[in-house]
């Protein structure tokens, strides 16, 4: 049986074991041996396919035209010395028309397995570029970071580094600038360990995006699977061209890992940048448009990604030919994670439906080239049945956009609706994502299973959701129709900029709420990029066509700002010194279950939560224990007060089994934090200002 096998097998094309191991795709692509290359291509419909050789300058001038012969299994292949490292190439196919092919033998289209790429002067003017892989890695190998000591931080390779004073010029924005050792010793202070980028594999900007003079500053719009983006690489790597490029990305690896700091991508195989029919014709559209789209029986698209296509998972050779990229960045460029953009749609199946136990969902988490590496769903696409949070198979982690909605509501939202009349809701569902978002993910998958963020690329940054009440994204030339209108977010008394003190305070207090929350959570905590320091797009919830200043990261910071960081940086040391805040699996009552935390919950008198006062509405304190259960660290127990009103609040300490005092280790109503320990006695009440937090080590 193949290592990825579900139960029943899909059959592969050539009658051997499930589809994705079929042997007929293997080695798709160019391969170099002998002093020749095979070039194989997968086109179950094509009648023809023609290979065309590039001058190395001119890449409109055709050196070469040969034809390939057909295989078993829809493949097509080629060997020739004409293949060299360096080799611009790229293919003509050619085949009937019918409902759902849109051959056309006169168009130059990439390869979909190039590991290299060089442009020309229109928009599609793409070849694709012969590269030897390899790479001196010099011994450094992955970190390996356990999920449960991961802290995760999103960021982009160019908005990180643009502009920042420590990173030579040359270096901004560059793969090169983000592992410079001014980045590396920032990371270390945040105490970040992974570093999640937008995506990196070669992309294009929509054409309606070039024609207002933007561009497509996420790189939301995949070109190939296999290439690193360009314009990420230095002016000087881009010069020398696609092996410089490569072998700058497997350097920035390289020093991260060095540092401990693992790499992990965002990476979009959930549909292309050909757009819908009509769309540009680079690649998969032109190779077999009616086997690698998802299509009604007239041809036309089934979109469940909103961006006119979507990968038809459901056929071997689109599935297979993400599982060989993810192989391929796992193994060749030692990437040591993937976030799959809009992931419900990579596991839909003939029928379009969603299902767990899609093959491809089943083959990325048991594939033993993906072996250790980190997977995280965003688990909604815009189809029907689209929303799966919580449904991904076991070994998968999930981005928890039920956690995301909770903490903002109940920081923000709620304390907006209770200045007009009072709180809408109490502590309980506030409390079931702080503890781990159990009624959200089974006991098999655990807390480790949810992603925990507050913000994310996409919607308002941290400082925004506090400043702004409503979208402002007016830049992005749609008259403020795009990006999201529900956005739980709170201004607080004012919209956007102010002077006001009282304003200004009690939005910095609420950053260091939902910080605090997102550090001190089980599960695993994802941070958005300068949120630390609470950076703001001035209300634009949608930058994705924004390669600015609105996006990139300004690091000249106020005292405020300074604070905030300070904040941040002690938070995930907090985070690694208590291994109660960080279970691997949810606890059971009445068993002792290894690396779990047992916990125990207290209202503000310091009395065991009663079953009415979770969903009070008037309630919205309480007092949250947990003693960890750990095989290899020391046991450790922590205390966190939280007061979810705007007035202040007397808290009588709890009387806890064991415990004879609690340290005083972070206080959200501090504006920086206070380096002093204080000690506190069971029983003993604290009085905690409005909206705040306050975390103990139990002793």
């Amino acid at each position: 049986m193949c290592p990825h096998a579900t139960e029943p097998e899909t059959p592969a094309p050539d009658g051997e074991g499930c589809s994705l191991c079929s042997s007929s795709l293997d080695d798709l692509g160019v391969r170099l041996h002998d002093g020749v290359a095979t070039l194989r291509v997968w086109s179950q419909n094509a009648s023809a396919i023609e290979l065309v050789i590039f001058d190395e300058t001119d890449l409109d001038w055709e050196t070469a035209q040969l034809g390939l012969e057909r295989r078993p299994g829809g493949v097509w292949e080629i060997t020739t010395h004409l293949l060299q490292p360096g080799t611009r190439y790229a293919l003509r196919v050619g085949g009937a028309h019918s409902p759902g092919n849109t051959f056309n033998p006169e168009t130059l289209l990439l390869d979909p397995y190039a590991r290299g790429l060089a442009q020309g002067d229109g928009y599609e003017e793409w070849r694709s570029v012969v590269i030897a892989d390899g790479f001196d890695w010099g011994g450094v190998a992955k970190p390996q970071r356990p999920l449960d000591r991961t802290v995760i931080y999103e960021g982009h390779v160019k908005g990180l580094t643009k502009r920042h004073p420590g990173v030579p010029p040359a270096l901004h924005g560059a793969y090169a600038g983000l592992a410079h050792p001014a980045m590396i010793e920032y990371y270390r202070e945040l105490g970040i360990t992974a570093i999640e980028l937008l995506p990196v594999q070669a992309f294009a900007s929509e054409p309606r995006l070039l024609d207002r003079g933007l561009s497509n500053y996420w790189g939301y719009n995949t070109l190939n699977f296999f290439t690193p983006h360009a314009a990420y690489a230095t002016e000087e790597s881009r010069k020398a061209g696609p092996e410089a490029i490569l072998r700058e990305f497997k350097g920035m690896v390289k020093l991260l890992h060095e540092a401990g700091i693992e790499v992990i991508l965002d990476v979009v195989y959930n549909h292309t940048n050909e757009e819908g029919i009509g769309g540009p014709r680079t690649s998969l559209r032109g190779i077999d448009n009616a086997l690698y789209y998802r299509q009604h029986e007239d041809g036309s698209y089934i979109d469940t990604t909103g961006c006119g296509n979507t990968l038809d998972t459901a056929t071997p050779a689109a599935a297979r030919l993400v599982l060989d990229s993810l192989r391929y960045w796992a193994t060749e460029m030692q990437v040591d994670g993937f976030r799959f953009d809009l992931a419900t749609a990579l596991g839909r199946d003939g029928e379009n439906t969603y299902t767990p136990d899609h093959p491809l969902l089943q083959a990325i988490r048991t594939d033993p080239a993906l072996a250790g590496v980190k997977i995280i769903a965003e688990p909604w696409d815009v189809g029907f049945g689209g929303w799966q949070t919580g449904n991904f198979p076991t070994g998968w982690s999930e981005w928890n956009d039920r956690y995301r909605d909770r903490v903002r509501n109940f920081w923000l939202s709620d304390i907006d609706y209770a200045r007009r009349a009072s709180a809408p809701t109490g502590i309980g569902g506030f409390a079931g994502r702080l503890s781990g978002s159990s009624k959200t993910f089974s006991d098999e998958r655990g807390p480790l299973a949810s992603i925990n963020f507050v913000t994310a690329h996409d919607g308002f940054t941290l400082h925004d959701l506090v400043a702004y009440d409503v979208k402002h994204n007016e830049a992005n030339g749609e008259d403020n129709r795009d990006g999201a209108d529900m956005n739980r977010s709170f201004n607080h008394g004012a919209e956007g900029p102010t002077d006001d003190p009282g304003i200004l305070t009690a939005r910095r207090k609420a950053m260091r709420n939902l910080l605090g929350t997102l550090m001190l959570s089980a599960g695993v905590p994802m941070l958005t990029a300068g949120d630390e320091f609470g950076r703001t797009q001035r209300g634009n919830n949608n930058a994705y066509c924004q390669d600015s200043a609105l996006s990139w990261l300004n690091w000249d910071h106020e005292p405020w700002q300074q604070d905030l960081l300070a904040h941040a940086s002690l938070l995930t040391r907090l985070r690694d010194q208590n291994p109660a805040l960080r279970p691997l699996r949810y606890a059971r009552l009445g068993e002792h279950i290894p690396n779990a935390s047992v916990m125990d919950w207290y209202d503000q008198d310091g009395e065991t939560m009663e079953v009415e006062q979770w969903n009070d509405p008037r309630n919205r304190t309480l007092q949250y224990a947990a003693a960890s259960t750990p095989d290899t660290e020391a046991f450790n127990r922590i205390l966190l007060v939280v007061h979810g009103t705007e007035s202040p609040t007397d808290v009588r300490l709890p009387a806890i089994e064991g415990v004879s005092g609690f340290v005083s280790l972070w206080s959200s109503a501090d504006e920086r934090p206070s380096p002093v320990e204080t000690v506190h006695r069971p029983g003993e009440v604290i009085t905690l200002p409005g909206t705040s937090m306050r975390l103990f080590r139990a002793e």
